[in-house]
C-alpha cells in the first residue's frame, strides 16, 4: 500500500468504529504519541483507547485534503 492508501484505508476504518482494521495498520511494536496524553505503545494498548472500542461516542474524521510527494 502507498502512504495515501494507508491513510485512506485509516480513515475508512474510523469511521466504521472498526478498531480491528486500525490496529491491524500498525506494526506490533507501534508507539502512538498522543497530543494530551502519553504515549501509548503496542498494537494492543493502542486498540484499547480507539473509538469504538468503548461506544461511549461516535467520531468521524472528515479528509479536506491529503497530499503526496508529487502533487
Amino acid at each position: 500500500m502507498t502512504p495515501k492508501e494507508v491513510l485512506e484505508k485509516w480513515i475508512d476504518c474510523f469511521n466504521a468504529s472498526d478498531v480491528e482494521g486500525i490496529a491491524a495498520l500498525y506494526a506490533d511494536d507501534a508507539v502512538n504519541h498522543q497530543v494530551a496524553n502519553a504515549p501509548v505503545a503496542g498494537k494492543e494498548p493502542y486498540a484499547g483507547c480507539l473509538p469504538g472500542s468503548s461506544q461511549r461516542l461516535k467520531m468521524v474524521c472528515i479528509v479536506e485534503n491529503i497530499f503526496e510527494d508529487g502533487e
